[in-house]
Formats: structure tokens, C-alpha cells, sequence
């Protein structure tokens, strides 16, 4: 068994807790209740109650911790404390429409001295195939007991990237069409998958060898981009830089491949 911290303990046990629930409501998705916030943005009742049981579990291993929530929105806590960053259910919309490709995301941010917010601890969990995705800074990115490593090919003929696509009002169309116009014909295949914490858990399994989306939140991504990074991948904004969050642009991939796919997602934009 690999060692990890009390932090990755009480994350899991919080993903575990809220999935038996996830299951049987995916079984009966038609039967869900579910309201519209939003274009394209639906909210399940199950989403909400994933949401509700992954607080308490957090809440009583961390009580004066604050919480930023996708639906919950932010919870304040002790400032002097780090945060857990939760999407509960990333996928929604794969889940309401029966395809069986959704995750809980769980991430730590701490502030380190000069201020600035990181992200120490991550956990991906795609309920249906009981996989967990873990990471802890400095020590490696994890799929249960094995050690992920990014891909390792060099040839972005050979790769396999994902992305996401606009839809109903998110994203720009026009942009995203002059990156895929872009990047596919250098690549093996583009796939868009429907879930960026799992497509970047993917990334650092190697299963991928690349991604870019934008317009994604910090509940999307916390957890997934400290697996690439620890997994000994590269993520960055569009124009290359660490400003991810701030611009919510997100290109993540190998070491070997990094550098080629933002040169050619920037020079699209250009």
C-alpha cells in the first residue's frame, strides 16, 4: 500500500460516502428531479446531495476550513486555513443523458508565503469504475496504488488530445474552431470526453497525451492540473504562462508535446 497523508484519507472517504448515492441515481436518471440554472447548465438533485454529504464529511475532518463550492458557492473559514475546492459531479450532463462518464473532484488550496494560492492536494473519482486519482505535492500523482507518469511520446502525430466545446452561450465558437482547425492536423485524434477533472486525471494517466479547454471553473480543474503537474506534465494558459485560473484557460500535456501544442493553440488566436 502506498503512504499518503490524513488529507487524502479524509478526501477519499468523502468521494466514497457520496458515490453508493451517485450509482443508483445514474441508474435512474430519468427519474431525477432537475432544474435549469442556467444555458446548458443543468443542476441534478443528485448533484446537490453529492455535494451536501462531501461537505459534512469534509467539514467534520476540517471544521473552521472554508470551502469553495460549484454549487454551494464560497464558504468562508478560518483565512489562516487552507480551503477544499469540491465539484461533486463534473459531467452533469453526460450524467443526466445516461453516459456513464462523470467524476467528484476534491482539491486543498493553501496560500503559500507570499500570498499566493496553490493547490497542495487533489482527488479525481469516477464512481462507475471505483477509480481514484490522487495527488499530493512533491509526491507524485497516484491512480490507487500506481504511480502515474504523463505520456511519453514525442511525436504529436501519435497523440491522442482532448477538449472541450462550446455550447449553449459558454465558450467561443469562433475561437475554439480556428484551435481545432489548428491543432488536428497534427495530431492523431481530438476527443471530447465531457469531463475536464477526469480529461486531465486522463492527461496524468497517460491515456492522454494532451488538452485544452477554456471557460472551465476552479472546481473543474484544481485537483486535475496538480495531477498533471505531479504526474511530470505541463499545464498553462494559452499563452504559456501559470496565469490558469485567473484566465481560465487551460492547455495540459506532456513534457514532450507542451510547447507544441500552445504554440500552435496561440499562434491560432493570433
Amino acid at each position: 500500500m502506498v503512504s499518503h497523508s490524513g488529507l487524502i484519507t479524509v478526501m477519499q472517504r468523502a468521494a466514497h460516502k457520496a458515490a453508493p448515492r451517485l450509482r443508483r441515481d445514474f441508474g435512474e436518471v430519468e427519474q431525477l428531479q432537475v432544474s435549469r440554472k442556467g444555458p446548458a447548465d443543468f443542476v441534478s438533485m443528485a448533484d446537490k446531495r453529492a455535494e451536501q454529504t462531501i461537505v459534512e464529511e469534509l467539514r467534520n475532518a476540517r471544521p473552521d476550513w472554508g470551502l469553495l463550492l460549484e454549487e454551494g458557492g464560497e464558504v468562508e473559514g478560518n483565512p489562516s486555513k487552507p480551503r477544499w475546492i469540491v465539484d461533486p459531479l463534473d459531467g452533469t450532463t453526460n450524467f443526466l443523458h445516461g453516459i456513464p462518464h462523470f467524476s467528484i473532484s476534491i482539491a486543498v488550496e493553501e496560500k503559500r508565503p507570499d500570498g499566493r494560492p496553490e493547490i497542495t492536494h487533489g482527488l479525481v473519482y469516477q464512481p462507475l469504475t471505483d477509480e481514484g486519482f490522487w495527488a499530493e505535492k512533491g509526491r507524485g500523482a497516484w491512480l490507487q496504488d500506481r504511480r502515474l507518469r504523463a505520456s511519453s511520446r514525442r511525436d504529436l502525430a501519435d497523440c491522442v488530445v482532448g477538449t472541450g466545446i462550446p455550447h449553449c452561450g459558454r465558450g467561443v465558437p469562433a475561437e475554439w474552431s480556428k484551435i481545432y482547425g489548428a491543432v488536428a492536423p497534427h495530431v492523431s485524434g481530438v476527443r471530447r470526453f465531457g469531463s475536464a477533472a477526469l480529461d486531465l486525471a486522463w492527461v496524468a494517466a497517460g491515456r492522454m497525451d494532451g488538452f485544452w479547454e477554456d471557460d472551465l471553473d476552479r472546481w473543474d480543474t484544481a485537483a486535475g492540473v496538480l495531477l498533471v503537474r505531479e504526474a511530470g506534465g505541463f499545464v498553462s494558459d494559452y499563452r504559456g504562462s501559470d496565469r490558469i485560473f485567473e484566465r481560465r484557460e487551460y492547455i495540459a500535456a506532456s513534457g514532450a508535446i507542451h510547447s507544441r501544442l500552445q504554440k500552435l493553440i496561440a499562434g491560432a488566436l493570433r
